[in-house]
């Protein structure tokens, strides 16, 4: 099987998963008001203090408590260096982990033809020229029932997560998730996939996608603090030229989304080989600890 080069993976960095909300309001603020990548090379972009102070100033909010009287604060410490690791993750990281419409079914083919697998291999919902297999959903599919020694999954659930205690429902999630494990009552482990291979534009629909799994993280947040029920949640994305061409804005939301506890790990692209089967292998370990 094609494995990339092992890297660390996308999960959220300890300094930056314990800031307040007002952080968060912070950050949003500075990202929309400063744009997310720079004009020249469309990288993401590290606003500087001068161009934050600025921003601040026209819309009449105060900059004190980020720089004050010329050095940073606690808080603007933490908040630059934040914008500077986001920049690096997503620039030196995400960027190569991203995959086309043509590898990413040559790498479906690879995994395919070495793991017959049994599970669903569902097909996209383009039409004509473009109808084809859902390339990452499959590579998720396989990779899990190659990794899962056998437990059942969910692979497409058509009902509403619920979580159960004592055979009575206290939690059922707003919206259907594309899977489970290893069912939709009460799982151990749910994700949303984000695949757009043949898009050629960055709509709403696609925007949706992603406050969709803010949805779910703020409902799974709310289960962990009342209920003390933890439940693994992740996000899987791919399509170079979607999120990065045309989306860069929304892989900022995704690290911003994950720092902030909504979900436990994003995977982009190719890095489902290596990041599934290690998944599989702990969702698997925590069942048999329930």
């Amino acid at each position: 099987m094609l494995v990339p080069q092992e890297k660390k993976p996308l999960q959220p960095n300890n300094r930056f998963l314990s800031q307040s909300k007002a952080f968060w309001a912070n950050i949003r603020t500075i990202s929309q008001a400063c744009g997310y990548t720079t004009r020249n090379t469309k990288k993401i972009k590290v606003p500087s203090p001068e161009e934050v102070r600025k921003v601040y100033h026209n819309l009449g909010l105060l900059f004190d408590h980020l720089v004050s009287k010329g050095t940073k604060t606690e808080l603007g410490e933490t908040l630059f260096d934040y914008f500077k690791y986001r920049a690096e993750v997503l620039n030196n990281q995400v960027s190569n982990l991203l995959m086309n419409a043509n590898e990413a079914e040559a790498l479906f083919k690879d995994v395919r033809r070495q793991l017959n697998p049994q599970c669903p291999l569902p097909m996209n919902k383009q039409k004509g020229d473009k109808k084809a297999y859902a390339f990452l959903t499959c590579l998720v599919n396989m990779l899990i029932e190659a990794s899962s020694s056998g437990t059942q999954c969910d692979y497409d659930p058509r009902e509403l997560a619920t979580i159960t205690r004592d055979g009575i429902p206290v939690r059922t999630l707003a919206r259907r998730v594309d899977g489970c494990f290893p069912s939709a009552v009460n799982p151990v482990a749910v994700w949303e996939i984000k695949e757009y291979y043949h898009t050629t534009t960055f709509g709403s629909r696609i925007a949706d996608g992603v406050y969709e799994s803010l949805l779910d993280g703020m409902e799974l947040e709310e289960l962990r603090e009342h209920e003390g029920i933890d439940i693994k949640h992740y996000l899987i994305v791919d399509s170079f030229n979607t999120w990065w061409n045309d989306g860069k804005s929304y892989l900022c939301r995704m690290i911003d989304m994950l720092h902030m506890g909504y979900v436990d790990e994003v995977i982009f692209g190719k890095e489902v080989l290596e990041r599934i089967p290690i998944l599989a292998k702990e969702w698997n370990n925590i069942l048999k600890m329930r």
